[in-house]
């Protein structure tokens, strides 16, 4: 054993037993390692005196280059055996271009000499993307340690107003404050889809792999979760999901009318819905197909109602997503405006009107015990979660027809 071998051996006893006294076998073992310690110390002293006494002495420790090898020949037939092309060199081997058209080592088959040639492999993989999201980005967004069920009052006194009292007159009774609740519970969101099983992974993939395999999955199971909830923010119906922010049952401030065909003065009706006090950080929220849409809206000239006032911006460049002056954010959980009675989009304050609700972060377990007869190793991933509306008067809501 070498010196560094013996060290860690020494400090293994040790660490083996922390906590209670070392046994007898375990004393004998690590004195017996002590004297081997020693040994091994002394003979590397012996070793570096030794090549003190065969070093040059001070002065004289000139380089001196390395004797020249002659292989010319060797590197003139390498050159050959990969160009088939024989020079001067290697003339008197008798080797002549075509003498030997029916060599039999090649890269294929296999069997010729494939075998020594490894496969191509470029160090990258192709991750298909898609889309979703876009409303929780902007929501009132917090964390919690536990998954206790919370609630926090709400209240909405918009209707009442005060009044003017003549001198002297009595001050009648005013109007009570009525007061709600936000509830949020906390839905266990998990990667493992509708079979509600574990991704499994062979042991010989993640091990030959070359990628981090482990690190994908990981990443992968996140968005599966971050998918299915950025649906549930927008469509959510309650009760076994959290309420979207479009969710079905919602009473509409604007409605298409029949055939769902986008007209300006409809797109205006949206905006006269939302209250002046949310206009400041408003956004309109859409999928992208019902932008593309709006896009082909054009007046009574052809001008197009998105930057129909640039026309100088030719086809060449991509308009700025902003509709009616509000900045425009593509959630494809919103159904297109060609969807009979769904919700084609929503203007408003995001942050005033939604709020999400998270239990810690992504949690992904790595299980390699119960499918380890089989060779696998199971992943799983989870959170829990919950949204809901907290102020239904930050936002408009734009239906489509039902016809």
């Amino acid at each position: 054993m070498t010196v560094e071998q013996i060290l860690a051996r020494l400090q293994a006893i040790l660490d083996g037993s922390k906590g209670r006294n070392l046994t007898a076998a375990e004393v004998t073992e690590y004195e017996n390692l002590e004297g081997d310690l020693a040994q091994a110390r002394a003979t590397e002293q012996v070793r570096a005196r030794n090549a003190a006494y065969n070093s040059p002495a001070p002065g004289l420790n000139v380089p001196v280059a390395p004797p020249k090898i002659d292989n010319g020949l060797e590197r003139a037939f390498e050159n050959y055996l990969r160009t088939g092309r024989p020079n001067a060199d290697i003339a008197g081997l008798r080797v002549s271009e075509g003498t030997y058209s029916n060599v039999g080592q090649a890269d294929s088959p296999n069997t010729a000499g494939g075998f020594m040639v490894p496969p191509g492999f470029r160090e990258k993989l192709v991750e298909v993307q898609k889309a979703f999201g876009g409303v929780a980005a902007d929501a009132d967004t917090f964390s919690t340690d536990n998954g206790a069920s919370l609630t926090y009052p709400s209240l909405d006194d918009t209707a009442n107003q005060g009044q003017i009292t003549a001198e002297g007159a009595a001050v009648s009774g005013g109007a009570d404050m009525v007061f709600g609740q936000i509830v949020l519970g906390a839905f266990r969101y998990t990667s493992s889809g509708a079979s509600n099983l574990p991704l499994k992974v062979s042991v010989e993939l993640l091990q030959d792999a070359a990628f981090d395999v482990a690190g994908l999955i990981s990443r992968k199971l996140g968005e599966r979760i971050a998918r299915k909830q950025a649906q549930d923010w927008v469509s959510g119906a309650g009760t076994t999901l959290p309420f979207g922010v479009a969710r079905v049952g919602l009473t509409a401030d604007a409605t298409l009318a029949a055939g769902n065909v986008f007209t300006y003065p409809q797109i205006v009706d949206v905006e006269t819905a939302l209250d002046p006090a949310y206009e400041q950080d408003a956004k309109w929220y859409l999928n992208k197909t019902s932008w593309q849409n709006l896009r082909k809206v054009v007046d009574t000239t052809g001008r197009p109602l998105i930057n129909g006032q640039d026309m100088g911006i030719g086809v060449d460049g991509r308009p700025a997503r902003n509709l009616l002056g509000y900045p425009v954010v593509i959630d494809q959980g919103f159904t297109p405006n060609t969807t009979l009675s769904g919700v084609w989009a929503v203007l408003g304050n995001m942050r005033e009107a939604y709020v999400i609700r998270r239990v810690t972060d992504v949690v992904v377990i790595v299980n390699p015990y119960s499918s380890a007869a089989s060779g696998q190793v199971e992943f799983t991933a989870w959170q829990r979660a919950d949204g809901n509306v907290q102020n239904r008067k930050a936002y408009a809501v734009a239906k489509s027809n039902a016809a």
